[in-house]
């Protein structure tokens, strides 16, 4: 599927996913048609994934469609290329993350963040967890960054947390 032809269909989904949303069709089981749940799981995004940023949206307003996308090219580019289009099978648990208070040179939540990124990057999301949730977006903003950046930003540097904290506080500086 080439780049043009997955965007237009995720907006697509996208779009529908937002009528069902004003439907009152407010779950991943009820917000998404049969043919959805397989073309997401090819570009390497759940059903929940998508519930999670279609409602925060609707009720917060944010994140909006571009970072969506954005946020899941990213992690289809992962899928695909780093992945081979295989899911590793697992799923984190919400006790294996680090505790939202947790901090790393003084920063909380950054921690967290770091691993939520990395889980969100392998497909390994909980489906109690978001990345990109209501904490995570005035974290990066406050640090002077966004969900696209900040997950790019994991991927490149790969296990190196210090790299990230370094780059995390250069961005805020």
């Amino acid at each position: 599927m080439s780049n043009n032809d997955w965007q237009t269909r995720f907006r697509q989904v996208y779009d529908r996913s937002v009528a069902a949303w004003n439907e009152g069709r407010r779950t991943p089981q009820t917000m998404f048609g049969a043919e959805d749940a397989p073309f997401l799981a090819a570009v390497g995004c759940t059903t929940q994934e998508l519930f999670d940023f279609v409602d925060d949206f609707m009720a917060w307003g944010e994140p909006d469609y571009a970072t969506t996308l954005a946020v899941t090219a990213i992690r289809r580019d992962y899928f695909l290329n780093v992945l081979g289009g295989k899911s590793s099978g697992r799923t984190a648990t919400m006790a294996s993350l680090p505790p939202k208070t947790a901090a790393v040179d003084g920063i909380a939540w950054l921690p967290r963040l770091i691993v939520k990124a990395r889980l969100k990057l392998r497909g390994e999301m909980p489906a109690d967890l978001m990345y990109g949730c209501g904490g995570d977006r005035p974290f990066l903003r406050q640090m002077k960054m966004d969900l696209p950046r900040f997950l790019k930003l994991v991927w490149e540097c790969g296990d190196d947390d210090r790299r990230i904290v370094e780059a995390v506080k250069k961005a805020a500086a």
